[in-house]
Formats: C-alpha cells, sequence, structure tokens
C-alpha cells in the first residue's frame, strides 16, 4: 500500500501521513478531500469576523488557521499529538492557538461565539450527548457549525454505511437533522455540492467518460493534472436537493 506524507512543509515541521482518518493539505493525491474541506471552513470563516472561535477536532490546523483571518481568537483542540505538534509548529498568529485535548473535555475559554466540528461527528459513539456540551460551550447567540458526509452520496445504493473503517456511523439528511436539532434552538441546513469544473466533470461521468479515458489511455495523465488542480471554487453550499450533497452543514444557534 503505497504511504502519502505531506510535502515541502516548512523547516522544523514534522510531515503528516495521510492515514485516511483526517484530510491533510500538501499532498497532490488527496487534494480533491482538502479542497472539499477548506471550502467549508472559508465559508465559515466568513462568518466569523470578530468572534472567538473554538475549532474541535481541528486535525492538522489548517482549518483553525483559515477561521484565524477573520475571527478575533481561534483555539484548535486536537487529541492526536502528532496531529497537535504539527499544528502547533505550523500555524502561528497571535489570535490563534491550538491544545491537546479531547473534545468531549476541552472547555478552557467557553463561552464562545462560534463552535466548529467538521467531518467528525461521524466518528462518535455518543453524538447525542456530544452536541448538548457543545450547545453549553456557547455564548448567547453563538453559532456551532457541524458537518458530516451524507451517507446518501457517500454509501452505495442502499447501504447504512460506507467502507471507512474510521466511521461509527453515516447520516442522511433527515437523520443529520434529527440528531443536531435537540441540542440548539434553531438549526439550518446546508448541502455541499460540485461546481464549475467539478460539475463538468460529474456531467462527463454520466455521459460515459469512465469508459473513455482508460480505453484511450488517458487516465494517469488527465487525471495527474486535474486533481491537483482542483480548487476550493470547484464547491458551493446551497439549501438543496440535500439527497443529492456530498456534505451536509448544520448552522446551529444556541
Amino acid at each position: 500500500m503505497t504511504a502519502y506524507v505531506q510535502q515541502n512543509q516548512p523547516h522544523g515541521v514534522p510531515p503528516l501521513e495521510l492515514t485516511g482518518e483526517r484530510t491533510l493539505p500538501d499532498v497532490p493525491e488527496e487534494n480533491y478531500w482538502f479542497r472539499r474541506h477548506l471550502a467549508v471552513y472559508r465559508w465559515i470563516a466568513e462568518r466569523c469576523a470578530g468572534r472567538r472561535v473554538v475549532d474541535m477536532a481541528c486535525g492538522e490546523g489548517y482549518g483553525s488557521a483559515v477561521l484565524a483571518q477573520n475571527a478575533a481568537e481561534v483555539v484548535g483542540v486536537d487529541a492526536n499529538p502528532e496531529a497537535f505538534e504539527h499544528a502547533r509548529l505550523r500555524y502561528r498568529a497571535s489570535n490563534l492557538r491550538f491544545e491537546r485535548a479531547l473534545v468531549e473535555e476541552f472547555e478552557d475559554g467557553a463561552p464562545y461565539d462560534a463552535l466548529v466540528f467538521l467531518q467528525t461527528i461521524e466518528h462518535v459513539n455518543e453524538p447525542e450527548r456530544l452536541l448538548e456540551r457543545f450547545s453549553s460551550l456557547l455564548a448567547p447567540g453563538g453559532i456551532a457549525y457541524v458537518t458530516t458526509p451524507n451517507r446518501l452520496t457517500l454509501a452505495p445504493p442502499g447501504a447504512d454505511r460506507s467502507g471507512n473503517p474510521w466511521h461509527v456511523r453515516e447520516y442522511a439528511p433527515d437523520e443529520f437533522a434529527a440528531l443536531v436539532r435537540p441540542a440548539f434552538g434553531s438549526v439550518e441546513l446546508l448541502g455541499l455540492f460540485h461546481a464549475r469544473k467539478l460539475r463538468v466533470h460529474e456531467l462527463a461521468i454520466r455521459a460515459g467518460w469512465d469508459s473513455v479515458h482508460p480505453a484511450l489511455h488517458l487516465t494517469k495523465r488527465f487525471y495527474g493534472w486535474f486533481v491537483p488542480a482542483i480548487g476550493e471554487r470547484d464547491f458551493v453550499l446551497r439549501a438543496a436537493p440535500l439527497e443529492r450533497a456530498l456534505d451536509l452543514l448544520a448552522v446551529c444557534r444556541a
């Protein structure tokens, strides 16, 4: 099995290896998934200007750094020692800090104006309890942003989960809404979709592209160019149709 490790890290910053548990920047083969996550972080960052933000399960730290570009203060929280050390060394700003802790236990600095918890609720054994706790960490009027992959587009048709070994449970839109709503005053559900060149690629696949590129021996050459060229603008958030969304975003108000 091929091991993928981050490329071109700053001096003194240990690169992380791609395990499938979290996405990473600076791994060309992972660029689609990285940009898919980053698009949501940027959308949230635009809505966190001047706010105190906690980024739960922040992983490598790139998302916390994006949030810190607009927020008054950001703390990124992750329990993994390698991810924590990497984030602490790589992303430095006066309004950004990282803490190594379990998200179930962290509360230093609460209450927060915004709480971010992206692509992790599917890893949690007791999500209802965790969401209640997150709600308690928010200041009055605070917002929690929670995302998860949409089981309807991630898993095979009719399956109750994909083959991702890190996922405890995967959610369809109605199941995800039912999970998050009891913990918050109001919840708006949005979906992440392909846009621009990814939308064109999606339509090409429907038209039979997957049978054409192998026959013409173009697969390696085309995707060697296409995947690294994907950017955040190749994804878009909108309200519907949620059953076709790639990922689901719950905007949860305390």
